[in-house]
Formats: structure tokens, C-alpha cells, sequence
């Protein structure tokens, strides 16, 4: 816990140079830096998608030497094993005595900042081993528990244009992902900025500005941001009209197939918080839930073959949603 309010602002004037930092090799991308940040803030994961060539395996790269936390890369392949990401036993001799005994030698998941990579290239068999690591914050092994460092965070990425050699995530791994976040293609400016940084001889050098520490007690602060009443009810109104069956929402009638359960409302709320608080604000706001809806709903809202048929997507849903729901 934070003792002083001179403690609180000290740890907040880290966020500035930790933009500062990042921005130094990715250009643009300010809203999905932005989203990313809030997902380490929140304490959640984020799944990553956008075609290739948009830096996203360099953002993360870039975020792990910016906070200086442990940082590992799992390349999700089809022959990648449950035993490749969270470890094995080993059979080990004590040369002394002779004794040999099982060890748990850790794998790559023992990490604070850990980007599985291309995380639909491998099996639902291999995909499932996260859940309870992201879930818990721990993974099981022959019946023992072992405990992942804290802070956890988990950025996962994937490639909307291949679907061949590809398994889709499954709604109960896509759930225990805070953010869903989707990457576009830069602006003409900015590519422009990409083109002229990346060809030359000179390198930025990223310092490290936040230890693991901050980022635990930056994760404790989001959870002391005030949220008023008002706004605690309209999170739960706008999470329950994402339901075919109960909603009043015409849109989510006509085209909803599933909707989101009480994992989205606590999602967005801290999110909302830890928007508030990477603005330097100790209250979140409407605009605070607004901008991150999408984000957190968008993979927890699921629709019919209708909404297929006429090109709607999950964000046309959270849009309708958003007008149609009165705060």
C-alpha cells in the first residue's frame, strides 16, 4: 500500500518517460499504446491483433526494456507442447549420496512480461495450458502448484489474415483476456517516420523507467480510483444488454448469438480506472468507459449467422450498444 500522497505522484511521473521511452522506436500507434498500458495497469493480458509488418512483437519487445521486467517469447508453433510453456520434471542425482529425486525445471510462462506469439498457430490442447496460468497466476504440475512472478502480464498476438494452419482461440481463452486489441496500419506520416528511422545506421536506446515494483503498486493505485455509482450501474446495464435473451437492445435481438458475463463488467471497470490513472486522474469518467467498451467487449460478444450475412461486426454491436444504453 501507498503511504503518502508525495509516494502517489513520484510513482505517476514514471508514466510520462515510460511513453516517452516506448515512442522512441514505435511511431504512432498512441491509442493502442495506450491500451496496452491500461492492460498492465489493470493487472489483465491483452490479445494483440493486426496484419503482419505492424510492430507488435516490437512493441511488446519494447515494453519489456522499458519497465525492466523479466521478459520471455513463446513462438506458438503446431508441434508446441503444454510441457514447452509451463516446464517439465527432471530426474536429478545427488552425486554425494547417490539419491536421485524429480525436479521442476520452470518454463518459458515463468516470466513477468511474456508475448506468446502467433498464439493461433498452435492446438486448443496447448492454448489451454495458459488459462490457468492467466487466470490464477499459477500453473499446476503433477498435483503441485507453482507460483508465477508478480506482476504477470501476458501479451498474446495474432494474424486475422491466414487461416489456413491456424486454431481460433475458444470463447473461454478469448474471456480471460482483459483487451482484445486490434492494430491498424499507420498514417502516411507516420509510415513515413517508420521508413525514415529504421533504415538508417542509428538505434534509439530504450531505458528502463519502472521497475517490477512500481508496476505493482501502480496495479494496487487503480484499485483506490473512485467510480461513482451511477457509472458502476451503467457498466452493468451495458454488460447485461449484451444478453439475446434478456436485452432491450434491438441490435443485440436481431443479431446477438452469445453475450458477456460478469468477467466484462470487471474488466471494464478497471480499465476505466486505470485510464483515469495513466491520465493522472483519481476519478474515472463516461469518456474513461466509452474508449475501452470496444476493447474489452468486442471478443465477449458473439453473433448470430445473420449479422455474418450482413457484414456486422462485434464493434457495430458495442456501438449499438453505447447509443442505446442510457447512463
Amino acid at each position: 500500500m501507498i503511504s503518502t500522497e508525495t509516494a502517489v505522484h513520484a510513482l505517476l511521473a514514471k508514466l510520462p518517460p515510460l511513453r516517452q521511452e516506448i515512442a522512441k522506436v514505435i511511431v504512432g500507434q498512441e491509442a493502442v499504446l495506450d491500451e496496452v498500458l491500461v492492460a498492465l495497469l489493470a493487472g489483465g493480458h491483452a490479445l494483440l491483433e493486426g496484419v503482419p509488418g505492424l510492430a507488435k512483437t516490437l512493441l511488446v519487445r519494447t515494453l519489456a526494456q522499458a519497465t525492466d521486467l523479466p521478459f520471455r517469447r513463446i513462438q506458438f508453433t503446431p508441434d508446441l507442447m503444454p510441457t514447452d510453456i509451463l516446464g517439465t520434471e527432471i530426474l536429478e542425482e545427488d552425486h554425494g549420496t547417490g539419491h536421485r529425486s524429480f525436479k521442476f525445471n520452470e518454463g518459458p510462462i515463468f516470466a513477468s512480461l511474456v508475448l506468446a506469439d502467433e498464439i493461433n498457430r498452435t492446438p486448443p490442447k496447448t492454448q489451454a495450458a495458459l488459462l490457468e496460468a492467466m487466470q490464477e497466476g499459477h500453473v499446476t504440475y503433477a498435483g503441485q502448484e507453482h507460483a508465477l512472478p508478480k506482476p504477470f502480464f501476458l501479451l498474446a498476438t495474432q494474424n486475422p489474415i491466414e487461416q489456413s494452419g491456424t486454431y481460433p482461440l475458444p470463447e473461454a481463452q478469448l474471456d480471460r483476456f482483459l483487451l482484445y486489441i486490434r492494430i491498424g496500419y499507420p498514417t502516411e506520416q507516420e509510415e513515413l517516420a517508420v521508413l525514415s528511422g529504421t533504415t538508417g545506421t542509428a538505434r534509439p536506446e530504450v531505458k528502463s523507467v519502472l521497475a517490477g515494483e512500481d508496476v505493482r503498486q501502480l496495479q494496487q493505485l487503480v484499485r483506490q480510483v473512485s467510480l461513482s455509482p451511477e457509472l458502476l450501474s451503467f457498466v452493468n446495464r451495458l454488460v447485461r444488454a449484451t444478453r439475446p435473451a434478456t436485452s432491450e437492445v434491438q441490435f443485440i435481438r436481431d443479431y446477438g448469438r452469445w453475450g458477456a458475463g460478469p468477467r466484462a463488467g470487471q474488466a471494464l471497470i478497471l480499465c476505466a480506472k486505470a485510464r483515469a490513472l495513466l491520465q493522472g486522474r483519481f476519478a474515472a469518467t463516461l469518456d474513461d468507459i466509452r474508449a475501452l467498451a470496444p476493447a474489452v467487449l468486442r471478443h465477449r460478444v458473439l453473433l448470430n449467422f445473420n449479422a455474418e450475412a450482413e457484414n456486422l461486426t462485434s464493434d457495430d454491436a458495442v456501438a449499438a450498444l453505447l447509443k442505446a444504453v442510457a447512463v
